[in-house]
């Protein structure tokens, strides 16, 4: 990992934009949906370290090597972090290419060194993530605690959650109608359904470039993944840093406990299907596509 990536919370905070001209515009632009404070520095101001008091971002972007000067002194002297435009080298970070839903914010970044490649990867990224995603993390966000205070075990709190992303409540919020989309979520807190597990079967792993993503997505959503050390290299890329990992388990007992459970390898047992068929236990049987 080249950089790593962060995102830092803008209610209630101050961006300072020194300069004039495109550049500047655009970093206006990519702040105007934001809750921060924004303040736009075009004069001598933009020497001055108190002009960069509290910012908790700076963006220089002047083609007046003077003005660009004095600015990156005065906002290093602030200790503010600081984005010099085309000047990868004099950055503290880098400005990925950004999707913006509202709470659910994607970004991509090279690093500063290819941003073209970041904007067309934007493209491919931006049609995978629904206009309504904002609103259902908001309305997740609005229940923390009561889903915190009614789930306290995690693995069962991400299980009652994958079932409201798919349901009524996450609908009516992707539809706009929050009113309702959190009159259900509360409903469905207080007269909780059993949150069973499920098994997700990902046999034929080869190699993390023939994933297919329904199998990635499950990789990612698992609590816990059973995979032979033959497996590691294909999966690793995907998996939760905080998933259990085992070598081996058996898959229904973890299932039961509401466990997310993916296992990676070779074809499952039939009697092992048969075991989760006869506990009520979901499965789904996912294969990457076949090396060329």
């Amino acid at each position: 990992m080249e950089a790593f990536p962060a995102f830092f919370p803008l209610a209630g905070k101050r961006v300072v934009i020194a300069g004039e001209g495109d550049a500047a515009d655009a970093k206006l632009r990519l702040f105007a949906a934001s809750p921060a404070e924004v303040v736009r520095l075009t004069g001598a101001e933009a020497s001055d370290p108190a002009s960069y008091a509290g910012a908790v971002l700076a963006f220089v972007a002047s083609e007046d090597d003077a003005f660009r000067t004095g600015a990156i002194a005065a906002a290093r002297a602030a200790h503010v972090p600081l984005n010099v435009v085309d000047h990868a080298a004099l950055c503290d970070f880098h400005t990925p290419a950004v999707i913006d839903r509202g709470q659910v914010v994607a970004a991509i970044g090279t690093a500063g060194a290819a941003p073209i490649l970041a904007a067309m990867l934007r493209a491919d990224v931006e049609a995978s993530i629904p206009p309504g995603a904002g609103r259902v993390a908001a309305l997740l966000q609005r229940h923390q605690d009561q889903v915190r205070t009614a789930y306290p075990d995690l693995p069962a709190r991400r299980a009652f959650l994958r079932t409201m992303l798919t349901g009524p409540a996450a609908d009516a919020a992707v539809a706009g109608d929050m009113d309702r989309a959190s009159r259900l979520f509360s409903e469905a807190i207080d007269a909780p359904a059993a949150a069973g597990g499920r098994v997700t079967f990902i046999t034929g792993v080869a190699t993390p470039d023939l994933m297919p993503l329904r199998a990635a997505r499950a990789l990612a959503a698992a609590d816990v993944v059973i995979a032979p050390p033959s497996a590691e290299a294909a999966i690793a890329d995907h998996v939760r840093r905080d998933a259990q990992r085992l070598p081996d388990g058996d898959a229904v007992e973890l299932a039961l406990l509401g466990r997310a459970v993916v296992v990676a390898g070779e074809r499952p047992d039939p009697a092992l299907l048969v075991r989760l068929a006869a506990a009520g236990v979901a499965v789904e049987i996912l294969r990457p596509a076949p090396a060329p």
